[in-house]
């Protein structure tokens, strides 16, 4: 694998591998996990139904589903498009791009400094977002899901999709000069998570039913990995559940 990725690097320019790559991250660990969760309610109903979180009459209609796919392809096509004038203007990959892999210390290192500063930057952003002049103008748009659903994870307005989604992913691992794998490894980790987390189902511990909460409350579950909402005491999920 070490000798096919030291023939990509050779063969094509830094800015093409990070756009081509970027791209075929997002549609693999975020599009096709969002269609396949969006998929069994059509052919799986029983096994859907058993696991929703929340009830029949909450979900969205098929006119919402198909609304939310064309503004989460128009905000593909946003982030695409500032990521293709990115890197005209730099001229430069924004990541390290060399022949050989990154060592697993560095992927691991540089993978945990990005989730924590991930984690800092959606907490304070989202947070700042629900602020009522923020929220009615920006955020409310995506909380039009009350029962969300995968691909509502992007169902954002264009602000919200640059500040609030795209750069608390790209700008930590841009920060630490980490290696375009080590940014493509945290890039399929946090689409996937988001995917799952606005899915609407609880396959994975209790991330769905936390974020499925927000989406219901709005006023608790604001980060991504919970260390900040247990830090600023908005983790009223187990509060609730203890009461």
């Amino acid at each position: 694998m070490e000798a096919s990725w030291a023939t990509i690097v050779r063969s094509y320019s830094p800015q093409s591998i990070e756009f081509v790559g970027t791209l075929i991250i997002q549609i693999l660990s975020f599009w096709i996990p969002s269609l396949i969760y969006l998929s069994l309610d059509l052919f799986f109903p029983s096994f859907s139904q058993r696991h929703k979180i929340q009830p029949a009459p909450k979900q969205p209609t098929r006119q919402d589903i198909q609304k939310c796919f064309a503004v989460v392809a128009q905000n593909q096509l946003l982030t695409s498009t500032l990521h293709l004038v990115q890197l005209s203007l730099l001229k430069r990959s924004s990541y390290k791009i060399n022949s050989s892999f990154p060592t697993i210390t560095e992927v691991i290192q540089d993978f945990a400094i990005s989730l924590l500063l991930r984690e800092a930057l959606f907490y304070y952003g989202h947070r700042f977002l629900h602020r009522p002049y923020f929220y009615v103008r920006i955020h409310k748009q995506h909380h039009k899901f009350t029962a969300p659903i995968a691909l509502a994870a992007q169902y954002a307005h264009p602000i919200e999709q640059i500040f609030a989604n795209a750069l608390p992913i790209s700008l930590p691992p841009q920060m630490l000069g980490s290696h375009i794998l080590t940014f493509w490894i945290f890039l399929a980790y946090e689409l996937f998570n988001t995917a799952t987390v606005h899915s609407g189902y609880d396959f994975f511990s209790n991330k769905a039913k936390m974020h499925d909460l927000h989406h219901e409350k709005f006023n608790l579950n604001y980060g991504s990995i919970g260390l900040l909402d247990w830090v600023h005491g908005t983790d009223t999920l187990e509060k609730r559940r203890v009461e």
